[in-house]
């Protein structure tokens, strides 16, 4: 085990190179959870070269969803896997943006703290930045720095200065990089590509950058000469050139990397002892993923379902879910506005569950709503999450409770506003980063759903939103049937509703699937896919499959 004592903490960047999106996020996590594995703490942070401060105003359709961490900073959602590997909650400092960090010097500028100096890209934007590396130096081992974009992107390159700085002051056994490059097949050549790769090693040395280490994203398996010509060409050792082809599931990668020795080359890199790997667990969980013993179908109603990463955290927690149901859950993926009442049955019959997904604004909310009504009708197992929990209080007021015209007041202001906007919020004027934010606490009710869920009574979950359910209305809501099943302490906002008389119906206020680990999932999309599973097998056959400890 290394020593707690004294630590020095160790630094590896991870930047990207040939095109974006070649996972260097997973390649991260998987990288954090091998070392983790062997004993060392370990962190993970993520400096995105866009000059939004955050991410929190940005359309899903563009930049994927928007992850929210204990302490309320929406964040990339790279910081999704982080956690989800590594089994970690992460801070508003393990993200860091080009907007927070020209705001955090201009602000600094603007009460004299630069004493007159002429404000530069260097040395001040790269010591702030250096600043935020560094925020956790000596409370790990070692801490993974993920830099956005890729190598040659103007945006990226005061972040590969910074990255530069650290390493001539800290020392290369101290500091490495490891280049994550794409090396394409062109099938009609037969051939793999390596020169995208050359050209990206050449472009990060040219910064005063030598990588030790270069990942290469591949389709096709890369023979030993092909990896020797990379290595000759990129000035790196044979053995640190890894091949991370295409996998079933993003959780075997880890198994990859520590078939390919990378976790055993970046400690003898940094100069840290081996101490035994550990994936017994982890690789009982790949093989649940990979080989399950059902399927069960669950619809994902939402409008951002064109863009298939605004709703990660969900799809993630679903394979969680599904491995400890020993299942897969496939999903339907279905766009709230093309829901009418003529073609819901065909949209969403045959499936064994929903899940109507969170968002902003009216368009799609009816669409939402007939779904609902169809599967609390039907009695077909059901989970809302924010915005479906609140269009799952109106269809609910609308249709049992006789308020024709019940809506939200984000949507239509009536005089029946089920759903209506924070207190603290009447006031708020910047949309960045002022709604209701990061982990709260909810009561549970003693013999709910969610409470046999949890098996707690007290719990802390994330939130995102500006609107809840109004008090106006909660006896009414009661009074046909609507449990409230989670309030905050004090008992003024409702953060989970049930329906009596239905197998599985539950609408949370939080985002639950933002709390949901590999291996061990979430409580709620657990039973929730339990839920589905019984209605797929069967009361009989499910409770055999509870006995079994399927």
């Amino acid at each position: 085990m290394p020593s707690r004592s004294k630590r020095k903490t160790k630094y590896i960047f991870v930047v990207g190179g040939v095109l974006s999106s070649v996972g260097k996020g997973i390649a991260c996590a998987s990288l954090g959870l091998l070392l983790k594995s062997r004993g060392f703490s370990v962190t993970i942070q993520k400096f995105d070269p866009y000059i939004n401060v955050d991410p929190g105003t940005m359309n899903p359709l563009q930049h994927g969803e928007v992850y929210v961490t204990d302490d309320g900073a929406e964040t990339d959602l790279d910081l999704g896997h982080y956690e989800r590997f590594l089994d970690v909650s992460m801070t508003r400092f393990n993200n860091a943006t080009t907007g927070q960090i020209y705001f955090e010097v201009i602000q600094r500028e603007r009460r004299g703290y630069y004493l007159g100096k002429t404000v530069q890209v260097i040395p001040h934007i790269t010591d702030e930045i250096k600043r935020r590396m560094t925020y956790f130096d000596g409370e790990y081992d070692i801490v993974i720095i993920e830099i956005g974009g890729t190598v040659g992107d103007i945006e990226s390159q005061p972040y590969l200065e910074a990255a530069r700085q650290l390493t001539l002051e800290r020392g290369r056994s101290s500091c490495i990089t490891i280049l994550l490059a794409y090396v394409p097949y062109i099938r009609s050549a037969g051939e793999l590509k390596t020169k995208p790769t050359q050209h990206a090693a050449k472009e990060l040395m040219e910064f005063g950058i030598i990588p030790e280490i270069i990942l290469c994203r591949t389709e096709q398996r890369i023979p030993k000469e092909v990896r020797s010509k990379i290595a000759l060409f990129c000035n790196v050792d044979e053995d640190a050139v890894i091949e991370i082809p295409d996998v079933e599931t993003i959780y075997e990668v880890p198994l990859v990397m520590a078939r390919r020795n990378l976790d055993a080359i970046v400690l003898r890199k940094l100069r840290l002892k081996n101490g035994t790997l550990e994936l017994d667990t982890w690789t009982r969980f790949v093989q649940r993923i990979k080989n399950p013993r059902m399927t069960v179908e669950i619809a994902l109603v939402g409008k951002y379902v064109s863009y298939r990463d605004s709703y990660k955290s969900i799809v993630e927690a679903f394979v969680h879910a599904g491995a400890l149901n020993n299942c897969k859950v496939e999903l339907r993926w279905i766009n709230s506005e093309d829901i009418t009442r003529d073609n819901v049955e065909e949209l969403l019959g045959g499936v064994r569950g929903v899940l109507v997904a969170p968002g902003f604004g009216a368009r799609g909310i009816e669409g939402k709503i007939i779904a609902i009504e169809y599967v609390r009708t039907r009695q077909i197992p059901f989970f809302g999450i924010c915005l479906g929990m609140q269009c799952a209080v109106i269809e609910f007021a609308r249709n049992v409770c006789g308020l024709a015209d019940a809506n939200s007041s984000e949507f239509k202001r009536t005089r029946h506003s089920v759903i209506h906007l924070l207190p603290d919020q009447e006031r708020v004027e910047n949309k960045g980063g002022t709604m209701r934010l990061g982990a709260y606490p909810c009561m549970l009710l003693r013999g709910s759903k969610a409470h046999r869920a949890y098996e707690q009574e007290l719990i802390f979950e994330r939130h995102r939103h500006r609107y809840e359910l109004s008090n106006t209305f909660r006896p009414l809501l009661e009074e046909h049937g609507m449990v409230m099943s989670g309030v905050s302490p004090d008992n003024r906002l409702v953060e989970i509703i049930e329906l009596k008389n239905h197998p599985w119906f539950v609408g949370v206020q939080f985002h639950p699937e933002l709390k949901s680990r590999a291996v061990s999932g979430h409580p709620l999309f657990v039973h929730f896919v339990r839920a589905a599973l019984r209605s797929k097998l069967g009361e009989d056959a499910a409770n055999e499959m509870d006995s079994a400890g399927e």
